[in-house]
């Protein structure tokens, strides 16, 4: 064996093979490569939820730390209908004769968790390429667990805002780590299922907020805050004890030359039982793909994100994720704060977030079906598409003062929230999994949620001057805003956005190389160990590795 781990050493410091040993060695490489890759082409669900079940779990496990930032997200735009927060953090108005959070403030709040993720991001991006996905998480899992005190013991709403920020750090590094470990540990056809699970943990923790909020929010003591706010202790500590268990990504190992430890890790990952599976041609294919982007590009770093054929692949990655914060899902976290401004009492409208969540977590399992069947742009676009509709709807019932008016924007909310988490929502985890290279996945997912959360900043502010009673007001038409900004997205969507279903990373890796358009990327034949595409002649792996070595 240890020839095969210089060979990595070698490939991975830049060094050029020189002798035919390492011919032969790229030779039996490009050959375990394609019949792991065939393989995993042809496995099916079931076939893959056998072998993998291991990596199921610790991907689940490890995705459920999400559900803390779901949680807090949707908790305090629930908080701005409680009366106590309200009289607690906010300032008296007068023509309403209420206590109020003001705009400014709840910008703050919610701009300063943003803030705190784009710093958390930072932190994982260099720490998981470093100490890998395993370790960022344990470490970030602490952090959460100490910041939540300053939350919970907050005596005004300058100290809560710090709160939110340090809290900020460790979900923004959640938000890295997450996506990247899902779409590492399991073989193509799981990758869509455990990514999406994602957006599930996100409404898990929002349909916990409601619950949490309508249990608390009849008090008249500080308990009525402080109860939502002290929830957040649960979920780190069994995840934490879990985690320390948890195998690190094979594809981590092999980036940092350790071959031994990637296969491994891959045990680990899958269950023995099966004859027909073979670990050292897994780990070849994922040998072979870092080698061919290494190809492509040398660099590990950051500006590499945008240089050659990495520069399209990130503007997709963040464009995925912006295109979620402008096409109105926002409203969906003020769901609670929406109603009782149009007039709805605080307790029925957490009942409703509570039926909102729900059919949230129904949309994203049904999303799982879809995305077998249908491919990811066609998801995305289509649920953009519906967005938009609802909106329009949404900002049309705004003219009406009426009680049954009300209502309607309520169940309209709802449907557009089981619409995103059908379409939009989930299959973003899977599309910015897919579409950036695994070499610069890390990093590529932090500068695109980093482009996420400092859209949100905007869209947050821009969202509590519309809605608050103490700033424009808007109400309902609010949606009309959104509906501009969803518009824009979904021509951005049918131009730039690529269908990456059914490909291996090393076809994606090829297919942005030869620079195939969005809109072909699902038609396009492509053969990554000849570097054969449509109509382009086949080449032999002899004359594949000739070209690379000039």
């Amino acid at each position: 064996m240890e020839p095969e781990k210089r060979d990595v050493r070698d490939t991975e410091t830049g060094h050029k093979p020189v002798d035919g040993i390492d011919v032969a060695h790229n030779e039996t490489l490009v050959s375990d490569a394609k019949h792991a890759a065939v393989a995993e082409q042809q496995m099916t669900l079931l076939k893959a939820i056998k072998l993998y079940p291991k990596a199921i779990s610790w991907s689940v496990l490890l995705s459920s730390t999400l559900i803390m930032e779901g949680y807090d997200l949707a908790l305090l735009g629930s908080l701005y209908a409680s009366p106590v927060f309200n009289k607690k953090f906010g300032v008296y108005d007068a023509k309403k004769n209420k206590w109020a959070v003001s705009a400014a403030w709840q910008s703050g709040l919610s701009n300063g968790a943003r803030a705190g993720e784009i710093l958390g991001l930072i932190f994982a991006g260099l720490a998981s390429d470093r100490y890998g996905y395993k370790v960022t998480t344990i470490a970030s899992l602490v952090l959460m667990i100490m910041f939540v005190f300053v939350l919970f013991f907050a005596p005004n709403i300058q100290v809560l805002v710090v709160g939110e920020v340090l809290c900020g750090i460790p979900w923004g590094a959640f938000q890295s780590v997450t996506p990247a470990y899902a779409s590492e540990v399991a073989p193509m056809v799981l990758r869509p299922y455990l990514t999406t699970f994602i957006n599930m943990c996100w409404v898990i923790g929002q349909f916990f907020a409601a619950a949490v909020n309508k249990g608390s929010v009849g008090r008249s003591d500080d308990w009525a805050y402080k109860i939502p706010f002290g929830v957040q202790w649960v979920w780190p500590v069994p995840i934490l004890a879990g985690l320390i268990f948890a195998p690190e990504s094979p594809w981590w190992h092999v980036r940092h030359g350790n071959r031994e430890a990637a296969k491994a890790s891959l045990l680990r990952l899958t269950s023995r039982n099966d004859p027909s599976f073979n670990a050292d041609e897994t780990i070849a294919m994922i040998e072979h793909t870092n080698d061919l982007e290494k190809r492509m590009k040398d660099g590990l770093t950051y500006r590499d994100c945008f240089r050659g054929v990495d520069l399209r692949r990130t503007e997709i990655v963040m464009g995925i994720w912006l295109v979620q914060t402008l096409c109105g899902q926002n409203l969906m976290g003020y769901f609670a704060y929406f109603l009782t401004q149009a007039g709805m009492d605080a307790s029925r409208s957490f009942s409703l977030s509570m039926a909102q969540y729900a059919l949230g977590m129904a949309g994203t399992a049904g999303s799982w079906f879809l995305m077998s069947r249908v491919g990811r742009r066609t998801i995305h676009f289509g649920g953009i598409c519906c967005q938009l509709l609802i909106l329009v709807i949404v900002g049309s019932l705004s003219f009406s003062n009426s009680n049954g008016a009300v209502w309607a924007i309520g169940a309209m909310l709802i449907v557009f929230t089981f619409v995103y988490d059908f379409t939009v929502g989930p299959v973003t985890y899977s599309l910015i999994s897919e579409l950036s290279s695994t070499r610069l996945k890390a990093k590529t997912i932090v500068l695109a949620r980093a482009g996420y959360n400092a859209s949100n900043i905007f869209v947050n502010v821009m969202t509590n001057y519309q809605l608050s009673s103490t700033a424009w007001n808007w109400g309902a038409k609010t949606a009309y805003f959104w509906a501009g900004s969803c518009l824009l997205s979904a021509i951005w969507v049918f131009f730039r956005l690529p269908e990456p279903k059914g490909r291996t990373y090393a076809e994606l890796d090829l297919l942005f190389e030869h620079q195939v358009s969005a809109r072909k990327f699902a038609e396009t034949k492509i053969d990554p160990f000849s570097h054969h595409l449509g109509d382009e002649p086949k080449r032999t792996s002899e004359q594949v590795l000739q070209k690379d070595e000039v």
